[in-house]
């Protein structure tokens, strides 16, 4: 056969990596929802600051750019999982929607005790 066609091993299993390889997984998991909710809580005050005067129903007169606010600190994420060296190639589409669902909810949480306190 031909020395330069290479077989590529199939992916380990949980059973067959390493206590310090699963143990540099669960950091690395850590690591992304961390992000994922200090980005949401970030946004969520960076929408409450720019979302401009409550009204009288307690609402902001740019709450379309609150909400685009968080969208983009979804999108975010996966530049600063790269600046800070994950590899995102591994990051499959649960993980990412994990990751967006984290990211609003601290967003929703956040924004949302804002505009209650500023409301009284």
């Amino acid at each position: 056969m031909s020395e330069g066609i290479h077989e590529e091993q199939p992916p380990l299993t949980k059973k067959q990596l390493t206590r310090a390889e699963k143990q540099a997984g669960h950091i690395e998991r850590i690591k992304r929802t961390l992000i994922a909710c200090l980005i949401g809580i970030f946004t969520g005050i960076l929408s409450f600051i720019i979302g401009g005067s409550l009204s009288a129903r307690g609402l902001q007169s740019n709450g379309l750019l609150a909400f685009m606010l968080m969208l983009a600190g979804i999108i975010l994420q996966r530049h600063i999982f790269m600046l800070i060296g994950m590899d995102t190639s591994k990051i499959g589409g649960k993980d990412w929607f994990y990751q967006g669902f984290m990211t609003f909810a601290l967003w929703f949480m956040s924004w949302t005790i804002l505009l209650s306190s500023a409301a009284h």
